[in-house]
């Protein structure tokens, strides 16, 4: 296919469909996500490199790999892939017909920016941040007026592209400008990034019977189009043109198979081996389990000085100074739940809602209803916070103020490759599944668990995309050179649920609140003298608190 790289898919994925592997030749499979990129005039989707990233992923996700390309790929993909047109060519469109695999379309599915950016200067941090922000409203703003408008996308499959996608691109092309502007200012060269504007359809997966969830045959990769050239308007134009009822978002997923039985999934979880040095102590934090009620969605890590930046909403223990606005400082003086007030640590991930018992008491707030994420939000019963040792030596202190986020909050349309979710049940938590939400047995609780990167880069508390200066150690619990090993924070959350795939955790809209793309997130605030008393603890075998 001269000038054009055809997406590249799993081979299950084509024997889902009804189409023998071979017809796509030497080369075409791969498990490694594309960047997607829409190419005009032809009912295809291309693929970017990817610049490769230094960080592995987690060994339940390394486990559970395959499961998750057939969530992400195999269960839906992108709504047309043309296997046969090739670039340099107008291909008619009977050959196109012929050639693409149409699928119901459910979502929007977007290249990840943020993932290009691999440092950006102090004084341009700001800048890139809100606009990448702004990005994350655009791609809601345009699902919803995807999600209002249904019956119009159902009627006329052009739709979709041309009411959609196409004005949604302009808009990201316009503020992917403003961010690669600002990087130029100050020396950097933020190649590829005016790649990323164009955006695909996705399915996502039958829809609920309380029928929470859009579906329809929409042929999304038609090219660029769009009327609204170098417009970026923040607000979109959701809810403005009839066919939705009532105000916000409308809540959509999860899908009746992002559920399983827990009793049915084999036991998978494997700890690696201690070595002889291994620091085999503990430090627990007991923080409470956010009987303040502390609850926003901003996201002072991913999207500082952005109200709303998360559109869902997160649950919060440990530092109650915590919203879009917090600075370091503000943190170091902030009231802490932590029972040890030396620790004024933030420790916060996204809420679990009962989706069967109303719509909750911010139906008509950001994060909220207005954000797709209905119905009451769940009180853990319980959170252990736990930093453990490393499997091959000691570790060392982690810097005050270090970031750290775990698990991919947009894994649906991303793919899966920074997920790192971890549900089960007490009582069965040998079995552990990264993109399914466990049913779990009468007297048995549903447990979130979050294992975060513990390598740490020796000398930055943050980095562009949030990620890099943080790793996952090795299968033999080692880390890469150039990292050190710091204690690994584990998350443990409880709760109880409702009977039946009644439970969702909240999410961006787009993102159908499908279990993988659940995350934890945590900023240090321990004084240095608590800091060290946990290094010493662990390092030396004992259990503290």
């Amino acid at each position: 296919m001269p000038g054009v790289a055809v997406m590249q898919v799993p081979r299950s994925w084509l024997e889902r469909i009804g189409r023998p592997p071979d017809d796509l030749g030497p080369g075409a499979f791969t498990q490694e996500r594309p960047a997607i990129r829409l190419n005009a005039g032809a009912a295809r989707c291309v693929s970017e490199p990817m610049k490769p990233k230094t960080h592995k992923r987690s060994p339940l996700l390394n486990r559970t790999a395959g499961a998750a390309a057939a969530l992400l790929l195999g269960g839906g993909g992108l709504a047309a892939v043309n296997v046969h047109a090739s670039a340099g060519t107008s291909s008619d469109d009977g050959d196109r017909r012929e050639g693409a695999v149409v699928q119901q379309a459910s979502t929007i599915a977007c290249p990840e920016v943020v993932d290009r950016l691999r440092k950006v200067p102090e004084r341009s941090r700001l800048e890139a941040d809100r606009n990448l922000a702004q990005l994350d409203t655009q791609i809601g703003d345009a699902y919803e007026r995807l999600v209002r408008n249904r019956a119009e996308a159902e009627r006329d499959p052009g739709w979709a592209q041309n009411a959609v996608l196409g004005p949604l691109a302009d808009k990201r092309r316009a503020t992917i400008e403003r961010i690669r502007t600002a990087l130029e200012r100050v020396g950097q060269d933020p190649v590829g990034l005016e790649n990323l504007a164009r955006c695909g359809m996705k399915d996502g997966g039958t829809p609920r019977p309380d029928g929470g969830q859009y579906g329809g045959d929409q042929d999304g990769a038609q090219g660029d189009g769009g009327q609204q050239d170098g417009q970026d308007g923040g607000q979109g134009d959701g809810g403005q043109d009839g066919g939705g009822q009532g105000d916000g978002a409308p809540p959509a997923g999860p899908s009746p198979e992002d559920f399983v039985d827990i009793k049915s999934v084999e036991p998978n979880a494997e700890d690696p081996g201690r070595q002889e040095d291994a620091s085999t102590g503990t430090f627990n934090s007991d923080c409470g389990v956010n009987e303040n009620g502390k609850f926003n969605s901003d996201n002072v890590i991913a999207a500082p000085g952005v109200s709303n930046g998360a559109h869902h909403m997160h649950d919060y223990t440990g530092n109650q100074d915590t919203n879009a606005f917090s600075t370091d400082d503000s943190l170091a003086r902030g009231e802490t739940s932590c029972v040890n007030q030396e620790d004024q640590s933030t420790y916060y991930w996204p809420v679990l809602r009962a989706l069967n018992a109303g719509d909750g008491q911010d139906l008509d707030e950001p994060g909220g209803g207005q954000d797709g994420n209905v119905g009451t939000i769940l009180q853990p019963t319980e959170v252990t916070l736990e930093f453990q040792g490393s499997p091959v030596g000691d570790v060392v202190e982690m810097p005050r103020f270090l970031r750290i986020i775990t698990g991919d909050a947009k894994s649906f349309a991303n793919g899966p490759a920074n997920a790192n979710a971890s549900w089960s049940c007490t009582g069965f938590e040998d079995r552990q599944l990264a993109d399914k939400y466990p049913l779990c047995p009468e007297n048995s609780q549903v447990v979130r668990k979050f294992e975060f990167q513990s390598c740490w880069d020796g000398r930055n508390t943050d980095s562009a995309n949030h990620r890099t200066h943080m790793d996952f150690a090795n299968e033999d619990g080692s880390c890469d050179n150039g990292f050190v090993a710091v204690p690994k924070l584990v998350q443990r959350i409880v709760y109880d649920v409702p009977e039946g795939p009644n439970f969702a955790v909240d999410s961006f809209p787009e993102q159908l609140h499908k279990p993988v793309t659940d995350h934890g997130d945590f900023i240090n605030v321990m004084s240095e003298g608590l800091m060290s008393e946990a290094v010493d603890c662990i390092n030396n075998g004992r259990d503290c608190d």
